[in-house]
């Protein structure tokens, strides 16, 4: 039991007592709920051989001593000092559902300036003001309603000895605040989970959420007394997922990079739900020009990407070293502590992330980069994760599936076939019998330039089955290969028997994969390539790894 300790001879059992009259678990803290199932344990009745093994001294709740009791964010809402002004208008500070309507569509849609000139209108001389006046009468009742939040603020920044075309400000949120929020929220009470664990089939492990993998062991009980979390200590997992993005595109094209956080103690099918609202924007990252040779612009902005994420995560690291006080969704308090498990991103921002050197002044912009290059490093020497407790980029720079397999198969594995079928290909997709689940792409694939993960995945339904006497048996087999192993990677629940099938896929593949370039399928800008020298496919040979570190890869993928 991961309350008394007790040993019971299967998870059922210990669900049973927890439930019972027995149980070990306060009924203050439970109000009278039953106790939910662990997501891994949740399956179908005739699944009766499952067993778990829960962590025995992590996830512990305390009483504080000379302190107020705890509170969730639903119930700091409850004590709030106009809640009892709310018992009779629900809307208050406004006056109904209409004007916090108009406020909800002002505040989405308009600037502050342009708030300020809707108010003034002579449209409103005839027909009933609201109660604001002006854009700052709105804010002030903005902020008088219930629940708070972690606040924006604007830092300016400067590197040193470089100057920019314009200042550079950081709009940003406090990293360890949105988590403590997000921690906090009853929404996700029974979507929770605070233990490492194994599953067992039998005698087959599972490996499925981070829970379950060898690095929420590892982290729960570090080999190394200096890594050792206390007892009762509870890990609060960081998973953070950023992307450059245009900001603007026909006013100056102004890009940046925003940053998300999300933590993985809320179970990934809910997680990755955009309607579940579990991911926070905690950052918006610069990327100015910076008046200097155009041969550093990239590197000076990696220098100030990672300085930001420093600024950010500051607090996070200090809570993954010394640990934090926290309250969860039902209100008890925990010790937590916050590791950097996954930075979702794509492959070249990977590549900015994982890097560091410390062979010459890394303020010599010229040597450094010369010397960095040598040993294939981009020439950041201050990383974020560089004093991130059990933070390792070597794990937390997983493969993801939207960039890894899918753009993958778009950039290369349907290029080879449009090259062996030419106009063909398109014939075979618009001759397809239209059937319920099964897109049907009336006008062809060859003329697309940019897909969904949707539409890669629709054109991997019957891809293998299009190639069917166009291509040699060899490159048939390849091209099967690897869909299978797109597959069998995207798998959410994996056991040691599905890796081995994953890997044995990609095993068939490379022993195959000679069809391709004796087809001439594999083109350059000069004519046939003889080689499969990808990134994207080296990459492929550590899903393995990466499975057994932080569980299934389909709950880290950008798509």
């Amino acid at each position: 039991c991961p309350n008394c300790k007790k040993q019971y001879r299967s998870a059922e059992a210990v669900i049973e007592h927890l439930n019972g009259a027995d149980s070990c678990w306060p009924e203050n803290l439970t109000n009278g709920s039953m106790l939910p199932v662990p997501q891994a344990l949740q399956r179908p009745p005739e699944q009766t051989n499952l067993s778990a093994k829960y962590h025995p001294t992590s996830g512990y709740h305390y009483l504080l001593p000379d302190q107020l009791p705890s509170q969730n964010i639903f119930q700091e809402m409850q004590d709030h000092p106009l809640q009892q002004a709310r018992k009779t208008n629900v809307w208050y500070p406004f006056d109904g559902p209409g004007e916090w309507s108009l406020t909800k569509f002002l505040v989405e849609n308009l600037s502050q300036t342009q708030i300020d000139k809707f108010l003034k209108l002579d449209w409103f001389q005839t027909r009933e003001r609201p109660q604001f006046k002006s854009k700052d009468e709105l804010f002030f009742y903005m902020q008088q309603l219930p629940g708070h939040r972690p606040k924006w603020q604007c830092t300016k920044l400067k590197l040193k000895g470089y100057e920019s075309e314009q200042p550079i400000h950081l709009i940003w949120r406090d990293g360890l605040e949105v988590t403590k929020q997000l921690f906090a929220n009853p929404i996700y009470a029974r979507h929770m989970c605070y233990d490492p664990h194994h599953i067992y089939q039998g005698q087959e492990r599972q490996i499925g959420e981070f829970w379950t993998s060898d690095d929420a062991w590892k982290i729960q009980v570090s080999s190394c007394a200096l890594d050792q979390l206390p007892e009762g200590a509870t890990i609060v997992p960081i998973i953070a997922a950023s992307d450059k993005t245009p900001v603007t595109r026909h006013t100056g094209g102004l890009e940046m990079h925003p940053l998300f956080l999300t933590i993985g103690n809320i179970q990934a099918d809910v997680r990755m739900k955009a309607t579940s609202h579990a991911w926070r924007c905690t950052a918006f990252m610069p990327i100015p020009t910076f008046i200097v040779n155009s041969d550093f612009q990239s590197l000076l902005r990696a220098r100030l990407w990672h300085k930001c994420m420093d600024l950010v995560c500051s607090n996070l690291k200090v809570a993954a070293r010394v640990g934090e006080y926290m309250v969860d969704p039902s209100a008890r308090v925990r010790y937590c502590f916050t590791p950097l498990i996954s930075h979702i991103a794509d492959l070249p921002e990977q590549l900015m992330i994982a890097c560091l050197c410390h062979h010459v002044d890394p303020w010599d912009l010229i040597v450094f980069l010369r010397e960095a290059k040598k040993l294939h490093l981009s020439g950041v020497h201050l990383p974020f994760w560089r004093n991130w407790r059990h933070s390792n980029p070597a794990s937390f720079l997983m493969p993801e599936i939207l960039h890894t397999l899918h753009k993958f198969f778009f950039d290369h594995v349907l290029k080879w076939i449009k090259q062996i079928m030419g106009h063909e290909l398109d014939v075979q997709f618009k001759s397809h019998h239209k059937r319920t689940g099964v897109r049907h792409f009336s006008g062809g694939v060859s003329h697309v330039n940019q897909m969904t993960g949707r539409e890669h995945r629709d054109i991997q339904h019957t891809i293998v089955l299009t190639l069917w006497g166009m291509a040699s048996p060899g490159f048939i087999r390849a091209v099967r290969a690897m869909i299978d192993f797109i597959y069998l990677a995207q798998n959410p629940l994996h056991t040691e028997s599905s890796i081995v099938s994953m890997t044995q896929a990609l095993r068939d593949f490379h022993c195959n994969k000679q069809a391709i370039l004796d087809a001439e399928a594999r083109q350059g800008k000069s004519g046939a390539k003889d080689d499969f020298f990808i990134p994207k496919l080296e990459l492929m040979q550590s899903f393995a790894r990466a499975i057994f570190h932080v569980g299934s890869l389909m709950q880290w993928t950008a798509d």
